[in-house]
């Protein structure tokens, strides 16, 4: 009789002889674990910078002078490139500006090639023009309150506009900031700009009027010349070649022997047109003059002694001074702060 072997549901069950995943070593009756796969990336950014660090400690350990002196080589040049390229950004932004002017031909007085500016003394804080003449209708400091000084005001003026009459080229600028903080936010430069329009430029309005503008920054005498250059420079797309200055007649040896010489502008193309104080304010004026060119004698730019002091109370309203982005050509002699003549490049040198 054969017997029958049931496969059903009460069967042994399977077993598996040697574990799965993993090798098995038949003599020793051990496990073996399965290797890693070795990354099939060459460029492993981790390996990499530790493979470096360790090449780096071992030329350190053999040659550690000859590595300070590499990294440092490396360090400096990464410096100088990083400054110059700072600088160049710099030049480039300026110059943009300017020739986004040229290439539209904004340039609204290219035609003019000579400055006149007239430096301002004080605000015109009367709501009526027809006080310009008198003192209570300018913010005046002490040492000004003087019977006759709006007069000389409007006499400055006057002067500038003849001059600019009298020259079918030239460009007047007034120049003077805000720089009285009782008198609001009101700029000396457009104070006169104001008093010429009320004394309808003095008979010469369709000759003068339509050239006469404003630089509304300047704080000193020094910035009124500096300036108004630059201002110049932004409107016509050159720098002037003749410069006239009008003022009191006892600052002709500051603007042309001191703040001429500091800007380094020739002497041949330089003047000066002087009127005179009133007589109620003039032996005072003289004393105080002598003083501000021993200053200016000692400090050509302004920016090291007490005129340093000076130019900072006279910006009440902390205004931003634009320059010299309309005159990049300007810009190491605007940034110049020194005892001794300026010696870098000059547009008009």
């Amino acid at each position: 009789m054969k017997t029958s072997y049931s496969f059903g549901s009460n069967s042994p069950k399977s077993f598996q002889a040697y574990p799965r995943g993993s090798d098995f070593d038949l003599e020793s009756g051990a496990l073996k674990r399965s290797r890693r796969q070795k990354s099939s990336n060459p460029f492993h950014p981790v390996k990499m910078i530790k493979s470096l660090g360790n090449r780096i400690k071992y030329y350190y350990k053999l040659h550690p002078v000859m590595l300070f002196m590499i990294s440092l080589a490396i360090g400096l040049t990464i410096l100088v490139v990083l400054s110059l390229y700072e600088r160049q950004y710099k030049m480039m932004r300026n110059y943009s500006k300017l020739d986004l002017g040229s290439e539209s031909e904004s340039y609204p007085f290219a035609q003019l090639r000579n400055l006149v500016m007239v430096a301002g003394h004080s605000v015109y804080t009367s709501s009526s023009c027809e006080k310009v003449d008198k003192e209570n209708a300018w913010f005046l400091e002490s040492y000004q309150k003087h019977k006759g000084q709006a007069a000389t005001f409007v006499s400055h003026i006057q002067k500038g506009i003849e001059i600019t009459g009298k020259d079918n080229a030239a460009l007047l600028l007034f120049s003077g900031g805000e720089t009285r903080k009782d008198a609001g936010p009101r700029s000396e430069a457009q104070s006169y700009w104001i008093v010429a329009e009320s004394k309808g430029w003095f008979g010469k309005q369709e000759e003068v009027r339509w050239r006469a503008l404003t630089e509304e920054h300047a704080r000193d005498s020094y910035e009124n010349l500096l300036f108004s250059v630059c201002r110049f420079r932004e409107l016509t797309g050159i720098y002037p070649h003749n410069i006239t200055v009008v003022g009191y007649d006892f600052k002709e040896e500051r603007f042309v022997n001191l703040h001429r010489s500091a800007i380094g502008f020739p002497e041949t193309r330089f003047f000066y047109a002087g009127t005179p104080s009133s007589e109620t304010s003039r032996e005072a004026a003289l004393k105080g003059e002598a003083l501000v060119r021993t200053q200016f004698r000692d400090d050509p730019y302004g920016c090291l002694t007490s005129l340093r002091r000076k130019k900072i109370g006279r910006d009440p309203f902390h205004r931003t001074i634009p320059y010299p982005i309309g005159c990049p050509e300007m810009e190491g002699l605007f940034r110049y702060c020194g005892t001794a003549p300026y010696s870098g490049p000059l547009p008009w040198a």
